[in-house]
């Protein structure tokens, strides 16, 4: 049901899964003792999945802004991370999940590596997640740079150890999964780089990665590595495989494309983060006739500003048909998937679509809002209007695992104004940081 769009359809949901789809007569017949619910003037799209984020950065939106990308990185990141207290990366987490999820994302990977209170940063962003109500995959950050701050750093025995802790203590878990996620090839040693991958093995999992983000990281790589790029690099380490998922790769060349589609490697691709980063265009078009599964991330709002999928979905489509000048390159049946199934596929998730079998992760769209108008009998413009017209006041109604976080556009788990009382009381500590400094 993710290909087309069905009048008045009904759907029976157990267990936080889709049971059984039908008419409305068919399912109450079959399911007698069902607690029906109408939802008029409506239609369910699969919820979309934010494949790469990083949650505490939401705090940091609008600090550093208009700058080049080692000075924003600085200035934002390097400055007000490491001040931050235990309510603080909780606050951070709270903020972005719940702007997601007003967005319509159901499901998100949110790549964390603000370690600076050891296990203890993990646990708070995944209570955040649960308190949301949002689905939630934990690319545990494996970063030992020593030029990056104290709180990211782990040990290359350090970082295995805690992610598999964690791993180990959310298996059975649902609603949250652990990936590995070593940080770059500027971050992450070559050892934290290959033990990684041997955790992905291991666990069964992706792991995450950023490649190629910006053109230094690439001038780097083949400085010190004979002239080979970041791609090539990474296969010299036997890493590059179906379980690596590279974030970004933008300075990709067309042998290193070739090279990810052979052995099966993914990407998370985040165009409005790229566009206002300056970092450069990745080659979707490439990327996709290479068989490389595409999902969407957001990455974090204050490399971005807004964390919506469906946002990435338009941005995707219009920057791909600007760059390469052909108005085919990437259509919006193309874009909705990356931000949906594809999504689902590259975290592993049984989602991302709405059909028997599937988790109940649904985003209800409000036809009558005036972003989705025009509409044809036929609801020939449905696709598109959702992909290159939808405000997020359409979005109205989420569910997550069967259960409602969104009801007639407002959060179901966490009041708006204690959000927001919790945003300032964290501000105000930015403000006394920035006194000191």
């Amino acid at each position: 049901m993710h290909e087309k769009f069905v009048e008045e359809p009904a759907l029976y949901v157990n267990k936080g899964n889709i049971e059984s789809v039908g008419s409305e007569s068919e399912l109450v017949s079959q399911y007698p003792n069902a607690k029906v619910v109408h939802y008029p003037d409506r239609v369910f799209v699969p919820g979309t999945v934010n494949a790469h984020n990083h949650s505490f950065q939401s705090l940091l939106r609008g600090i550093a802004i208009d700058k080049p990308f080692l000075q924003w990185r600085d200035e934002s990141l390097y400055r007000f991370s490491p001040q931050m207290r235990r309510e603080d990366i909780y606050n951070g987490a709270l903020f972005a999940f719940a702007e997601m999820m007003l967005a319509g994302v159901t499901t998100v990977c949110d790549f964390f590596y603000l370690h600076n209170f050891g296990l203890d940063s993990d646990e708070i962003v995944i209570q955040a997640a649960k308190d949301i109500g949002i689905r939630l995959v934990l690319a545990r950050t494996m970063y030992d740079w020593a030029g990056a701050p104290k709180g990211y750093l782990e040990t290359v025995n350090q970082a295995v150890d805690n992610t598999l802790v964690l791993a180990d203590k959310y298996k059975d878990d649902s609603m949250v999964t652990i990936i590995p996620a070593p940080h770059s090839l500027h971050a992450a040693s070559p050892e934290m780089i290959v033990a990684g991958h041997e955790l992905a093995v291991k666990m069964h999992t992706k792991f995450h990665m950023h490649v190629a983000e910006e053109p230094f990281e690439v001038k780097d790589t083949m400085a010190k590595h004979h002239g080979k790029r970041t791609i090539e690099y990474l296969n010299d380490l036997g890493v590059v495989d179906e379980r690596l998922a590279i974030v970004h790769g933008v300075w990709l060349s067309k042998s290193e494309i070739q090279l990810m589609g052979e052995k099966g490697a993914s990407l998370n691709y985040c165009p409005s983060s790229n566009m206002f980063l300056a970092d450069g265009v990745t080659d979707i078009p490439k990327m996709a006739n290479n068989n490389i599964n595409i999902a969407l991330g957001s990455d974090g709002a204050c490399g971005n500003n807004r964390i919506s999928v469906f946002e990435e979905m338009r941005m995707t489509a219009l920057l791909q048909k600007v760059v390469t000048q052909d108005a085919l390159c990437v259509k919006c049946k193309q874009v909705f998937d990356m931000g949906t199934i594809n999504g689902a596929k590259q975290l592993d998730l049984n989602s991302g679509a709405i059909e028997v079998g599937k988790a109940a992760d649904m985003v209800g769209i409000d036809l009558d809002d005036l972003s989705m108008q025009p509409m044809n009998s036929d609801l020939e413009q449905m696709l598109p209007n959702i992909v290159y017209a939808m405000q997020p006041t359409a979005i109205k109604e989420v569910f997550v695992n069967g259960r409602q976080t969104v009801r007639a556009g407002q959060l179901v788990n966490v009041k708006q104004v204690d959000l927001l009382n919790r945003i300032k009381k964290t501000m105000r500590h930015f403000d006394s940081v920035k006194q000191l400094s």
